[in-house]
């Protein structure tokens, strides 16, 4: 059956989730076809308005809709409201719920893949993004001891800090450069990179936001870039000795979250990394 559950977003040929999507639906015995819906920024609206139907199921929602989309829906769940994105809409009882995985996920990942218990540990974040709100978030949800955020706009980071910080857990802005990061990085128990430095394609593809002489061999990278998947970032941990997560582990479990919610089931996630490891 079509038209009942995939992928939004323009342009849409790059995206994974399919693959690893419908090997989940094939494995569940669900006879719908996950697929890929390439929508012009100006068609938003409308195809929101197909989805006004009982068959309609979810959708996962990439860029550049994670915003736009958020006026055209019933419904933000909570972390939704906290990041200002949604990443997936469902059909709840003929309503439209944007919710956010991204953060979920990314601490599922964490949690069930690397054997990464977040709490009480302090996390150093670079970037100031959309990603960046919802890695942050994540981490003030499995109450982390604090957050470091290094962004190369100070102002950007500092509207996420009084945005998110919480009685309990606090988010401490500071500057990119070499001096802070001394100060910072070599005892911090996670490090994560939000941005696209060191990303395929990008503006800077053979760039690290951090070296391996100020990573100490007790931390914990994370990169959520995926392409490609030992990302310069990832390298420099290699290095040092230190354990890391590569993107694909968020991707990957962004959408078993996902699915879950969609189908109220649990996600095949063996099934749904086998697929995705095909890909790589």
């Amino acid at each position: 059956m079509r038209n009942n559950i995939g992928v939004m977003g323009h342009p849409i040929n790059h995206s994974m989730s399919p693959v690893f999507q419908q090997a989940a639906l094939d494995y569940l015995g669900n006879k719908n076809i996950f697929e890929k819906w390439d929508v012009h920024p100006e068609k938003l609206e409308e195809k929101i308005k197909s989805f006004r139907k009982e068959s309609f199921i979810a959708s996962c929602v990439t860029l550049p809709h994670k915003q736009n989309i958020i006026p055209l829906i019933d419904e933000l769940s909570d972390s939704a409201k906290a990041i200002g994105a949604v990443n997936w809409i469902y059909n709840k009882n003929n309503k439209l719920l944007g919710d956010n995985t991204d953060s979920s996920g990314f601490i599922r990942s964490l949690t069930e893949k690397y054997n990464f218990l977040p709490k009480d540990k302090t996390a150093l974040v670079f970037g100031a993004g959309g990603a960046s709100r919802a890695i942050i978030y994540g981490l003030i949800k499995s109450n982390v001891k604090k957050i470091i955020l290094c962004n190369r706009n100070y102002d950007k980071a500092n509207v996420i800090s009084r945005e998110l910080s919480t009685n309990k857990v606090k988010i401490e802005p500071i500057l990119y450069n070499r001096d802070s990061l001394a100060n910072y990085a070599p005892y911090t128990d996670i490090i994560i990179n939000t941005t696209s430095l060191g990303m395929a394609g990008g503006p800077a593809p053979t760039t690290t936001p951090i070296s391996s002489e100020l990573i100490s061999s007790n931390t914990f990278g994370y990169d959520i870039v995926y392409s490609p998947l030992i990302t310069p970032f990832i390298k420099e941990f290699e290095k040092s000795g230190a354990e890391y997560g590569t993107g694909l582990s968020m991707l990957l479990y962004q959408g078993v979250e996902g699915i879950e919610k969609a189908l109220n089931t649990k996600a095949p996630i063996n099934v749904m990394q086998k697929a995705l490891d095909a890909l790589s």
